[in-house]
């Protein structure tokens, strides 16, 4: 089977740094795959938040995930600080990729490149919308 490649975007246009908590560690005794999917969405509500949105609510829409792909570079381990950057692109009429790169911020190495599609959705009336404008322009 062929391995995933995944190619980041140049520039990112968010950073947060998480630290990895015990509860992050598998049986291996580093960073589990479950927990990479809570860290990229712990980022991406902040990102909105720094924003002043929030998954249920970007000018007005809900967001949904439709899909997510990661990549692992190099473990990290408990009591790492990760820095998170996130990236936008790959706009569609209704929703968008996000694109995160986790670094461990010890040594600057690279230990995952994610991406995750979104979708905004009018949850009240189940159906999709299209990207706010205002969303569009942070990219």
């Amino acid at each position: 089977m062929g391995r995933v490649k995944l190619t980041l975007p140049e520039q990112f246009i968010f950073t947060t740094e998480i630290l990895v908590r015990i509860s992050d560690v598998n049986y291996g005794g580093h960073l589990g795959n479950d927990s990479v999917l809570s860290i990229i969405h712990e980022a991406r509500v902040r990102f909105l938040a720094a924003h002043n949105y929030s998954e249920l609510n970007v000018c007005g829409a809900g967001l949904i995930q439709s899909d997510a792909v990661i990549v692992y570079k190099t473990e990290a381990f408990y009591g790492d600080i990760i820095t998170v950057d996130i990236a936008l692109g790959d706009f569609s009429a209704t929703g968008c990729d996000f694109f995160f790169r986790l670094t461990r911020q010890a040594d600057g190495k690279e230990i995952v490149r994610a991406k995750t599609g979104i979708v905004f959705y009018d949850y009240e009336k189940k159906k999709m919308l299209r990207v706010p404008a205002e969303f569009k322009q942070l990219a």
